[in-house]
């Protein structure tokens, strides 16, 4: 179980709805330093709402998130400050080229001058861009636009680094990639990982699952444990299971609020 005073981030009980839709119901999960945690679930699970909520786009109805020990709505800068975040969508300006994408999202946080630009350089070459520094993003295949869009996320040194669906229209070899990039940051910088995915094989090496389901966590635990939880072979079927129909209970070895 993580150690909650550990934690990176912490949400804690949150509730939204849109109207009479309830999108996200009483929802808690953890992720510790080094950790990475699959929020795992179908289209339409909630997923892309907790990650509005998490990055600040929007505000819970209900419960807390706390980043690093700052809480979202008390201190918003400080606790945004820690975080990293790549969206589904592609959010890169295609006309500049990569380094100046990153310079501008450095600026954003506050970094200028050498030390911004050390930080640019490092990133770059840890994606293997550093030769394409200078290259409009347009000119860059879909894999590499993707690392782009980590390098700029991880610029400002965050604690905990949030990826919504990131792998949509990759290749599976720029899939793979990513993942093990992902993976990798984990284990040489400590970084807290929220991965999420409704692709079951992206979870299978997660150290968590938190299987989200039609707003609600329907289950948590490692693979392994989700597995053998709902008397099944993989993850994969257990998913299938806790998903079907509206979701079922979750296996008696994981919870929902841990």
């Amino acid at each position: 179980m993580t150690d909650n005073h550990a934690a990176l981030l912490t949400v804690d009980d949150v509730a939204k709805s849109y109207g009479a839709r309830k999108a996200l119901d009483r929802v808690s999960l953890t992720i510790s330093e080094g950790e990475f945690v699959a929020l795992l679930g179908p289209n339409g699970a909630g997923k892309s709402t907790l990650f509005q909520l998490l990055s600040g786009l929007f505000v819970a109805d209900g419960g807390a998130i706390s980043i690093c020990g700052h809480d979202i709505r008390r201190a918003p800068v400080k606790a945004l400050a820690r975080i990293g975040i790549v969206f589904q969508q592609a959010t890169l300006d295609l006309d500049l080229s990569v380094e100046r994408n990153l310079m501008f999202h450095a600026r954003l946080h506050g970094l200028g001058g050498a030390d911004a630009r050390r930080r640019v350089a490092a990133e770059l070459d840890a994606q293997g861009l550093a030769e394409r520094r200078r290259d409009r993003v347009r000119d860059l295949s879909g894999g590499n636009r993707r690392k782009v869009e980590l390098a700029r996320a991880m610029v400002h040194e965050p604690r905990v680094l949030l990826m919504d669906e990131a792998t949509v229209g990759l290749d599976p070899g720029s899939r793979a990639t990513l993942l093990d990039q992902v993976h990798g940051l984990c284990a040489a910088r400590g970084v807290g990982v929220l991965w999420a995915s409704h692709l079951v094989d992206e979870a299978e090496r997660a150290d968590r699952v938190v299987l989200l389901h039609q707003g609600r966590v329907r289950a948590e635990g490692t693979p392994a444990e989700l597995v053998a939880g709902a008397g099944v072979d993989n993850l994969g079927q257990a998913f299938a299971q806790l998903t079907e129909g509206g979701g079922r209970r979750p296996p008696e070895n994981s919870n929902p609020n841990r």
